[in-house]
């Protein structure tokens, strides 16, 4: 049995949790730094990545967080969750928890009307994964130790370091679960390793 909680101070938190259900998993809707504490992996979804740094400082998560990435356990940042994890952000003089080496871009597929979907190939979890893109952020480069899972033409839009993942876009605001049963294979694997 593993434990992964979903960050729940924004973002669709329902759904993530509604994608994570599976035979040996236990999910937690994480609203205090000491739920923190059981986890075996973490979920940052997506939403607005400045307001969700403000209630992570306003709630006293920011050196909890970094502890739990410490640990070796796994975490999973979609869209706005990749902006918080990412090492460099375009425009911005430090990234928030710098866990994955890369830069990213906020906002770069445009604002709200120009959101869209569409089918990726993502390695290690599958073809036709539907990804819906919403005022998402890009992955403009990624450093040494960071494998590209997907592309969108000639752009990155997924990426894995070590045990943390990060997307673009939004799989939990669809029916495909593949994506989410891929993070919970990691955090099984990690806490089998730990």
């Amino acid at each position: 049995m593993v434990k992964i909680g979903v960050l729940a101070l924004q973002g669709a938190v329902r759904e993530h949790v509604k994608c994570l259900e599976a035979p040996n998993t236990e999910i937690v809707i994480v609203k205090k730094v000491d739920q923190l504490a059981d986890l075996d992996g973490l979920v940052l979804p997506g939403g607005e990545s400045t307001t969700m740094r403000r209630l992570i400082d306003l709630y006293g998560f920011f050196e909890p967080l970094k502890e739990f990435a410490g640990e070796g356990k796994p975490m999973f940042g979609t869209c706005a969750g990749l902006i918080l994890m990412a090492e460099e952000i375009v425009g911005y003089d430090q990234g928030h928890l710098s866990v994955i080496n890369m830069k990213v871009q906020r906002n770069a597929f445009g604002r709200q009307r120009e959101s869209f979907e569409t089918d990726l190939l993502v390695t290690d979890v599958g073809e036709d994964i539907r990804a819906v893109f919403i005022r998402a952020p890009l992955i403009v480069e990624v450093g040494e130790n960071v494998q590209v899972l997907s592309k969108y033409g000639d752009e990155i839009v997924a990426a894995r370091q070590g045990h943390f993942l990060a997307c673009s876009f939004h799989p939990e605001l669809t029916d495909d679960h593949r994506f989410h049963q891929y993070f919970v294979s990691m955090v099984e694997e990690a806490k089998a390793n730990n």
